[in-house]
């Protein structure tokens, strides 16, 4: 089995982060694609990255020439999740979906993690769209821009006193709101006392579900194959 995974930024240090992650989650003979975007933001944090990095992952995706059985979107918010699935015949699997779906069969209720408050209008938006919002009590700012996850002393303590505040909400079980966090669900979990889920984790794992399950987006509808048209893309 390949999965394709993507960055929703341009930097390769955290693609290189978030292929660990996906890799160590995989099951044995997963081959994981970690791949970034050519052209858009180095982090995103806001609507008009999200943007960006949509018309920018798909353009990645519609360029791919190697055979894959799924994908995973690793950007943390809506960064192209409904444009891939009508795009692609492989099953597409966003981050920010799974951590949530996973969040709703451990607890009642669950909190979201992420970067900046600024972000959190846009996730808790990513969450209603994808139908899992009504579970979620907080969207809780850590207060680090993307960039400054590298600093991992200081990104472990701001998503502890974040993860505190989310816990004190309401919140059962945490998830992680940016692909930079990977790797810091057990540690978290094990100092806050409750679940903690990685996105890109629980992404990768689903995917292989779906794939071995035989299961494909369906094409009844929403997820129709676009129309046939002229498009114009970036060079």
């Amino acid at each position: 089995m390949r999965i394709v995974v993507t960055n929703c930024n341009t930097t390769e240090a955290m693609t290189k982060e978030i292929e660990a992650g996906a890799r160590a989650a995989a099951s044995p003979g997963t081959e994981i694609l970690a791949r970034t975007p050519r052209w858009g933001p180095e982090s995103a944090e806001g609507w008009l990255d999200s943007f960006l990095s949509a018309a920018a992952v798909l353009d990645l995706l519609r360029g791919l020439d190697e055979p894959f059985d799924a994908v995973v979107l690793a950007g943390f918010g809506d960064h192209g999740r409904e444009g891939a699935r009508e795009l692609l015949d492989v099953p597409v699997v966003d981050i920010t979906e799974a951590a949530a779906h996973l969040a709703c069969l451990l607890g009642r209720r669950y909190g979201v993690v992420t970067t900046l408050d600024r972000t959190c209008g846009l996730i808790e938006d990513s969450l209603h769209a994808a139908g899992v919002a009504q579970n979620c009590v907080t969207v809780t700012g850590a207060g680090l821009g993307v960039l400054e996850l590298t600093d991992e002393r200081r990104t472990e303590s701001a998503l502890l006193t974040a993860g505190r505040r989310a816990r004190d909400a309401g919140a059962e079980v945490l998830v992680l709101g940016c692909a930079g966090m990977t790797g810091l669900d057990r540690k978290i979990g094990a100092m806050l006392d409750i679940p903690v889920i990685d996105g890109v984790a629980a992404a990768v794992r689903l995917a292989e579900s779906l794939v071995a399950l035989g299961l494909k987006t369906s094409r009844a509808g929403s997820y129709a194959r676009p129309l046939d048209k002229r498009r114009t893309w970036p060079h």
